[in-house]
């Protein structure tokens, strides 16, 4: 491993093509967009994901070291990150934690369970990556971590009260970060995505109520690619906030103001939904 801990007298953009980086989430959807990306700039790629089935083709079609580990597992996880520093002979340069879960639906409806779900995978499965490699970075003086939140992130969302609240604390862990990190020479990123075409989508379509299918409309869902490219252009520029439409960019810089519109414009959303199908 490298154990060059000097810090750095300035800290510049990481060099990704010859940088080792972690992805978290990084066999299918935005984990694996953004890994094939890295791999045509050169980046030493370490793969960490539950199904290792899926695992084992991305790492053989990149090229990539990999770890089966869960997420939500902090001592697996750090065993995982730890193994993969080991086998790539230095450490961890840029991590991008892009594993996640969304499991909509009436608030009413959902189990206990789920809602401590969402809060293991997407909150506390950021948060134990981040506390394995950050330590390294900061005595280094360089280094890149960014973490993938949601639309759902940004503004409350009829039928994601499980999910929306672990995207939130996401959003406030990487806030908080980016103001510690900083000084540190360690740049710090978030990304906002809204509906991506993934196999996650999939599955988080067949729970969605028809509320929230109503307030997303008729609006197509983003790329993989469209939201990796996002994403490593926020490294290349050290950019905290990271969206990838125009949509997203515009609540994380306006939500506030915009929220009372929003609000007016969900709302009559939900009713039109009712109405149709005869609640109240």
């Amino acid at each position: 491993m490298d154990d060059d801990i000097r810090p750095r007298a300035t800290a510049g953009p990481v060099d990704l093509a010859s940088a080792h980086v972690v992805i978290t989430g990084g066999s299918s959807g935005i984990g694996l967009a953004t890994a094939r990306l890295l791999a045509v700039r050169g980046a030493k790629l370490s793969l960490i994901a539950r199904g290792r089935d899926r695992l084992e083709a991305a790492a053989n079609e990149l090229s990539a070291a990999a770890r089966v580990a869960d997420v939500s597992d902090s001592q697996a996880l750090t065993r995982a990150l730890a193994e993969l520093e080991a086998a790539q002979g230095r450490s961890c340069d840029v991590l991008i934690t892009s594993a996640g879960l969304a499991r909509p639906g009436h608030f009413l409806d959902l189990s206990d369970e789920v809602f401590r779900q969402m809060m293991d995978v997407d909150y506390f499965g950021t948060l134990h990556a981040l506390r394995a490699v950050v330590p390294g970075m900061v005595k280094r003086g360089h280094g890149s971590v960014v973490a993938v939140s949601s639309a759902a992130g940004l503004v409350g969302i009829f039928g994601y009260s499980a999910y929306g609240p672990a995207k939130f604390a996401v959003r406030g862990l990487m806030e908080s970060l980016r103001a510690e990190l900083k000084p540190c020479g360690v740049h710090v990123g978030v990304v906002f995505p809204p509906d991506v075409d993934t196999p996650q989508l999939t599955e988080e379509n067949r729970w969605k109520p028809q509320e929230t299918r109503a307030i997303g409309g008729a609006i197509k869902p983003l790329s993989a690619e469209r939201v990796a490219e996002a994403i490593i252009a926020g490294i290349d520029r050290r950019r905290f906030l990271i969206c990838p439409d125009t949509g997203t960019r515009l609540l994380a810089r306006s939500g506030s103001l915009l929220m009372p519109l929003l609000n007016r414009e969900f709302d009559r959303r939900v009713r039109a939904v009712r109405r149709k199908h005869g609640n109240t």
